[in-house]
């Protein structure tokens, strides 16, 4: 592959005025897309793979977070690989005007990965608080609900524990190379 310079700005937004700069973009996103190496310097390894700098793989992904392009980078733990096998969302029925409250409390939880409210659908499903709780068995998960319930007090209507069945692939969009 031969070394390609970006000739626009951090600041430029618009890349479809620099073909090198959107051609460097679409192979920083198709090389990264399904995760960043796990390499001591990530960004320097990509450099070195398509053949530029670390300060442009750095500027380009820099200005594609500032304008959107790209939402966010982060961490996403592989739960099973890290022995968590039991995985269970508790659900939970509280009282509308404390869902708010409730849901940042749990939320904060270290034992909760994410925690979220959605609507009910009354009469066969009462539950408005969602919070994903991942264990090593599936009694450690339930004990872990049960200091949710101890926590969340009176105001716990009921709640029940969904484990999973199977491991589905999740995964973000995908652009074609």
């Amino acid at each position: 592959m031969s070394g390609l310079t970006c000739r626009c700005s951090m600041s430029e937004a618009d890349t479809s005025q620099d073909p090198t700069c959107a051609d460097l973009d679409r192979r920083l996103v198709l090389a990264t897309q399904a995760g960043l190496p796990l390499h001591a310097r990530p960004y320097h390894w990509l450099a070195t793979e398509l053949c530029v700098t670390p300060e442009q793989v750095m500027e380009r992904i820099n200005t594609m977070l500032e304008d959107g392009r790209i939402r966010r980078i982060g961490v996403l733990p592989n739960h099973y690989r890290l022995g968590y096998v039991a995985n269970g969302m508790s659900v939970w029925d509280v009282p509308d005007e404390d869902v708010a409250e409730a849901g940042r409390q749990v939320g904060k939880l270290d034992i909760v990965s994410h925690c979220y409210q959605r609507p009910r659908y009354l009469p066969e499903w009462p539950y408005n608080l969602f919070a994903m709780v991942h264990g090593h068995s599936r009694t450690e998960v339930m004990d872990k609900v049960a200091d949710v319930a101890q926590m969340l007090g009176e105001r716990v209507r009921a709640h029940e524990i969904l484990f999973s069945t199977r491991i589905l692939k999740k995964s973000g969009m995908r652009i074609g190379g």
